[in-house]
């Protein structure tokens, strides 16, 4: 069985229609990567299955269970953390507090969740900045902390929406070997991005999401010679 299941989801925006009968499975121990051009749905979709957004159609399957328009505390305490496109911490508190926060879902103990943010952002790389406001990181630290606050809660499947878009080559890399380090250690990965090469770098499989449909899904190789995908997004230079 897989861990996550999507059937038939479908989204409406004043009428327009966001997804469009959206099939997927994402299987435990897996990077999943999901891709497609701006507007093309994968936020929505990350929306759908965290209980932001309730679908106008279809399901959402978590460990054979039907997670479909739960409340996003509701999700994230089964089992499904997330992060955002645009970062968003909580910019007047520590970085140790904010992770904190995603410690109290698991935990009513301030020890308990003292420790576990420690834990987090030892594994993540800013065990220095527990201090330091979240306002004042740069952009790469934020995108750490956002991982760090959803890694706290213990997700058995973390969801990371463009973790990788805006940093240079050399953050890229070190971001990539985080989320695979994250996925060696029993969490199960599902991330969009418009990074072709990292993406393609570390993902088992690829979904491409085009006008709210999935247009193909398969290994990075397929994907890449996809001639669908090519034509409507990848282009034919992606990866010259």
């Amino acid at each position: 069985m897989a861990l996550l299941e999507v059937k038939n989801l479908t989204k409406f925006f004043r009428g327009l229609r966001a997804l469009n009968n959206v099939n997927m499975e994402v299987d435990k121990g897996e990077i999943l990567g999901l891709i497609g051009p701006n507007g093309a749905g994968k936020t929505t979709l990350f929306n759908n299955i965290t209980g932001f957004y309730r679908p106008d159609g279809g399901q959402v399957l978590f460990k054979g269970e039907n997670i479909t328009g739960l409340e996003p505390h509701e999700v994230c305490q089964r089992g499904i953390a997330r992060t955002f496109q645009l970062v968003k911490p909580f910019a007047e508190l520590t970085v140790l507090d904010n992770v904190m926060i995603g410690s109290f879902s698991r935990t009513s103990s301030r020890t308990e969740a003292w420790q576990q943010a420690q834990r987090m952002l030892d594994f993540t790389g800013l065990p220095d900045r527990d201090e330091q406001l979240a306002k004042e990181l740069t952009i790469p630290d934020r995108k750490r902390l956002e991982l760090a606050r959803a890694l706290a809660t213990e997700p058995e499947l973390l969801l990371l929406d463009e973790v990788m878009t805006g940093l240079n080559p050399t953050e890229s890399a070190a971001a990539q070997e985080l989320i695979r380090k994250v996925r060696d250690g029993g969490v199960t990965i599902l991330v969009i991005e418009h990074v072709m090469r990292a993406v393609m770098s570390i993902s088992d499989r690829i979904v491409v999401l085009h006008y709210g449909e999935v247009i193909a899904q398969g290994t990075p190789k397929e994907i890449s010679q996809n001639e669908r995908v090519i034509e409507s997004y990848l282009g034919r230079a992606s990866f010259a």
